[in-house]
């Protein structure tokens, strides 16, 4: 196991330390950050948004300084035995950004170009999540660079189990509890949870979060971004003072998360009008018929070949004239390129970082509302507080239960960062991060610097 220490220098794109240990700014073309392994585009990306609304709110240097880095970042070679005996090897990453606050929590991600900084990068956005939603964790994150659709069922068990036991010295209910992520699921998540209680002699339900309810599993967790998502779109028709006909929607990525959004803004009198997945979209100004795509898309698989809407690509799609648009895929769809072709009053982040920080000077300027991912997929991680709390009680709550709950921590956030930022005079983003940072520093100071 490989432990990746902290380094103050920061290095910008042409290799050059910068002064007072800050980095000059990124564009949001991607590039190899040249000083820590972790500093790719996607984590040079946030901590350029940490920078920016730190500047905003005047933090002091002192106290941003260990905001800008993980806590600990730790790489492990994962072998695993293949179907035909051989013997592979996979590079797996778990990153604890800041633990202030309480354990690590994040998911896990299985993709073949899994990077440490985007695993870095996303344990940053999962502790500012955590503080916004008033949930006693810190950020985490991890992954494990592997295509899982080149391996079998028991090849991808074999190497989520040898992954869990390198790694078992960090996760644990009061250390670091995992989820699901990209190309894992509760599957996966029951194997993990399966091999350390395996190696404590007992089992822990509250060791991951995202399990099946048969072992512990929390009803809404599946549906919550969705529903998340949902529930902020609407929040933030309100805040813009909506009047007129239904709000028109679009929605880029149909899967777990797009697929909610798209049938509880409908079923709330919302009008669909464009969708898509990675095959492409469909676009109809008068709406699509949601029942009619759901069947053409059990029968065919996608959504393409549908026929009652006009085909458009995913890049056409975020392009479309409507009300309001919910990036629901994955990240840096709108980006310095297309901001200034967005026509939607209003985007909803259901994906984790789908803007990037030049589009969103742009759709700033533009005058184009942006209720940010910090704020509108956090609903994941409340359900999966929720999940842990009732696996360490062993008291497991209703649909209704968990719906009440999750409502009444999302429309608090909701207020508070509508709140902060018409008093503050800034964007929803920056007013979130603000909220999210103040709790994390003022948590810090309590505690102090050790030794």
């Amino acid at each position: 196991m490989s432990q990746l220490g902290d380094n103050s220098k920061t290095r910008n794109q042409a290799g050059k330390v910068s002064k007072e240990g800050g980095s000059q700014e990124p564009s949001d073309a991607l590039f190899e950050g040249n000083g820590n392994e972790w500093e790719t585009s996607e984590f040079l990306m946030m901590q350029r948004r940490l920078e920016k609304v730190a500047e905003t709110i005047k933090l002091d240097a002192n106290q941003l300084a260990p905001l800008r880095h993980p806590k600990r970042a730790f790489m492990v070679v994962v072998p695993a035995r293949m179907d035909d005996g051989s013997v592979r090897t996979f590079t797996g990453y778990r990153v604890h950004y800041d633990l202030t606050l309480g354990p690590g929590k994040g998911g896990l991600r299985y993709h073949g170009q899994v990077t440490l900084g985007e695993v870095a990068a996303v344990a940053m956005l999962m502790t500012w999540k955590c503080s916004l939603m008033n949930l006693p964790f810190g950020g985490a994150h991890g992954g494990i660079q592997l295509d899982p659709q080149q391996l079998s069922q028991g090849e991808i068990e074999r190497v989520t189990r040898r992954y869990a036991s390198e790694i078992i010295e960090l996760i644990g209910p009061n250390q670091d509890i995992p989820g699901p992520d990209l190309n894992t699921n509760e599957q996966t998540m029951s194997w993990i949870m399966d091999t350390y209680s395996v190696n404590v002699g007992h089992t822990v339900p509250s060791v991951v979060t995202g399990k099946p309810q048969s072992i512990g599993g929390s009803l809404a967790f599946n549906e919550a971004v969705g529903h998340g998502v949902s529930f902020c779109a609407k929040r933030a028709i309100k805040h813009v003072a909506w009047s007129g006909q239904a709000p028109s929607v679009v929605i880029q990525g149909l899967g777990n998360v797009g697929s909610v959004v798209a049938k509880s803004l409908h079923n709330a009198g919302f009008n669909v009008i464009a969708v898509s997945d990675v095959t492409g979209g469909v676009h109809n100004d008068k709406g699509l018929d949601l029942l009619a795509l759901q069947e053409h898309i059990a029968k065919h698989g996608s959504v393409k070949g549908y026929q009652e809407g006009e085909s458009v690509t995913n890049e056409e799609l975020l392009e479309l004239k409507c009300d309001l648009l919910a990036p629901c895929a994955v990240a840096n769809q709108i980006n310095a390129s297309n901001a200034d072709k967005i026509k939607a009053r209003i985007v909803v982040e259901g994906a984790n970082a789908p803007t990037t920080p030049d589009a969103d000077d742009i759709l700033d300027e533009r005058g184009i509302t942006v209720l940010p991912d910090v704020l509108a997929a956090a609903s994941g991680v409340t359900v999966g507080y929720f999940e842990w709390v009732q696996g360490l009680m062993r008291l497991f709550w209703s649909d209704d239960e968990v719906y009440a709950r999750l409502d009444e921590l999302v429309n608090r956030a909701c207020d508070r960062v509508f709140e902060t930022a018409a008093l503050e005079k800034v964007s929803l983003r920056t007013a979130a991060w603000k909220l999210a940072l103040d709790r994390v520093v003022e948590a810090r100071r309590l505690r102090g610097l050790y030794p």
